[in-house]
């Protein structure tokens, strides 16, 4: 019965390691969660990146996105052995900003925070300047001609 015992666990083992590198290969596969803020001056972006360190996070802003990579590692505990490894270790996540958004990317800065949060902070652009829609002048005239009480149609009964 103790060899039975043996081939059970190993049993056991083989399908908890293959089970948990599956629910691993699941949450590298989809992208961190985050949160998009917006202040007067900047765009804030929240992602959950628990388990990383700083040294292994990379941040790029691409055309209008902030793109991030993040690698973890599993720590050793002496005395112990991984029976199911359901960590991802390789995590990715993309937030676009606003269509409309005018942004320093250059003036940007990313902050891992000890709760596991990494918060990328992108200043807008304070040299953007709104541009006047010019109105139709044939829109304008007829606008000009309701506010007067003049429309056309009235005028010609």
């Amino acid at each position: 019965m103790t060899k039975l015992g043996e081939i059970g666990g190993s049993a056991v083992d083989a399908v908890l390691e293959r089970v948990g590198r599956g629910v691993s290969r699941v949450q590298e596969r989809k992208p961190l969660p985050y949160d998009l803020l917006e202040s007067e001056d900047a765009y804030l972006v929240v992602f959950d990146a628990p388990g990383v360190e700083p040294t292994d996070v990379q941040v790029r802003f691409v055309d209008g996105e902030v793109q991030v990579r993040a690698d973890r590692f599993r720590a050793f505990h002496e005395g112990f052995e991984t029976r199911f490894p359901g960590r991802g270790l390789a995590l990715s996540g993309r937030a676009s900003l606003p269509p409309d958004a005018v942004v320093d990317a250059g003036g940007a800065d990313a902050t891992l925070t000890e709760n596991g949060t990494l918060e990328v902070r992108i200043p807008k652009e304070s040299d953007a300047t709104d541009v006047p829609l010019a109105e139709d002048e044939e829109a304008s005239d007829d606008e000009q001609e309701i506010e007067d009480g003049s429309d056309s149609d009235e005028s010609d009964e």
